[in-house]
């Protein structure tokens, strides 16, 4: 059975479920992932209560970086390969988009191929600029 929550405290590196970050190419180890959802404003996950590793493992999450004013950005979204298909990132995008709700604005930077994903949650296409650091893709070293 998958639980959702936005407790994350009781995480470890071995809580998540093999296969987050798919198809990337210097993805970010146990630690370092559980080091971006420490330093997130909000983090909601899917749990699967049925692997039994004592609270459930991460088999999905979504987090959001925010000044807690006006704006928030979402920029993860993953459900592992083996859980896609299940309403797991629909459900984790409605809570978070709920949980942000009161900001001013909530921004999502996405593939066109996952603009439709987005559009039936409620959220609109905008053009945007990025710069990407792929050799850090794995996660910066804390103080660098």
């Amino acid at each position: 059975m998958i639980v959702y929550t936005e407790s994350w405290s009781h995480l470890t590196p071995e809580s998540f479920a093999p296969g987050f970050f798919a198809g990337w190419p210097n993805p970010p180890t146990p630690a370092t992932h559980l080091r971006l959802l420490q330093g997130s404003y909000r983090v909601w996950l899917a749990l699967d209560d049925d692997l039994n590793h004592d609270r459930g493992q991460v088999v999905g999450f979504i987090n959001a970086i925010s000044d807690g004013v006006l704006a928030a950005f979402i920029p993860l979204l993953e459900v592992v390969p083996a859980y896609q298909g299940r309403g797991i990132g629909t459900e984790l995008t409605r809570r978070m988009l709920h949980s942000l709700a009161h900001l001013y604005s909530i921004d999502v930077m996405c593939d066109a191929s996952v603009q439709p994903f987005y559009a039936r949650l409620g959220l609109q296409p905008c053009g945007g600029m990025i710069q990407r650091h792929y050799a850090h893709q794995s996660g910066a070293v804390r103080g660098a």
